[in-house]
């Protein structure tokens, strides 16, 4: 699980919650009370799902909100050992020839490298197994803007029917004005659509298709890595220098410690 998403969505819920009952001088549990209301849970929440269906198939829909648990599992994405992998891999086939790379890939479990090792024992033309490599990585990096753009859609869905909700409770306090015991409710509505809009917008939803971006940036960046580290093997580049060029997609402090491990491992 990734701590800091789990961390982040409970504690924005604790810092609402506490700034609600907490008056300056104590706690007050019934404040929370005047912080719910039906009508504007209704016109926010159900308003801005509505109009999210309305963007999408129910498929694309249900698949949208079942991707939160993207965001809060942790990433097993270690570009230093995708590297470390496929420098074990040229040194295979510098010795003993691209086609014992084979039998390697068997024992790969990214689909996504083994895809592109056959396609180079296949005999496949290096500029045909980079268009057929990008191909992929280029429908995989739609599939996750697709998901991305989900909540980004509910991030802007959720304060417009929050305004939405704001203008009905003014209509609703204006059409009243005479009755000075409607004011307070209509009010309320009024504000607490705007609240609900905003706490969904950036307490769940940016949060969360910020977190998908990130994983799909980290995600698309490892495995340019891998295209370009397989293609070094298929040139039959040394072992050193494919992993000096590899290296170049490290950050700096990255960088030096898989030298470092690199060679604590010799």
């Amino acid at each position: 699980m990734d701590i800091a998403s789990i961390i982040g969505l409970v504690a924005g819920a604790i810092v609402v919650v506490f700034g609600i009952i907490f008056d300056g001088k104590a706690i007050n549990m019934g404040a929370l009370m005047s912080f719910y209301d039906l009508p504007s849970i209704i016109i926010t929440c159900g308003g801005s799902l509505v109009g999210l269906l309305a963007m999408n198939s129910v498929g694309s829909f249900v698949n949208g909100f079942k991707s939160i648990t993207l965001a809060i599992k942790m990433q097993s994405i270690d570009e230093g050992e995708t590297i470390k992998k496929i420098i074990d891999l040229s040194n295979i086939a510098r010795k003993e020839g691209l086609l014992q790379l084979e039998e390697a890939a068997g024992e790969l479990e990214d689909q996504f490298m083994k895809k592109g090792i056959l396609l180079i024992v296949d005999g496949t033309d290096p500029d045909l197994v980079r268009a057929i490599l990008e191909t992929e990585l280029s429908c995989i990096e739609d599939r996750h803007k697709g998901t991305i753009g989900f909540w980004e859609d509910w991030a802007s869905n959720a304060p417009a029917w929050g305004m939405i909700g704001t203008l009905i409770g003014l209509v609703k306090m204006l059409v009243d004005l005479d009755d000075p015991s409607s004011i307070g409710p209509a009010m309320a509505v009024a504000l607490l659509t705007t609240l609900y809009g905003s706490l969904i917008a950036n307490w769940i939803a940016t949060p969360i298709a910020k977190k998908l971006s990130a994983n799909n940036a980290a995600e698309v960046r490892m495995k340019e890595v891998m295209i370009e580290g397989l293609l070094s093997i298929q040139a039959g580049e040394n072992p050193r220098v494919i992993e000096e060029k590899l290296k170049s997609f490290l950050a700096p402090a990255q960088r030096d410690s898989f030298s470092e491990n690199a060679e604590g491992g010799e």
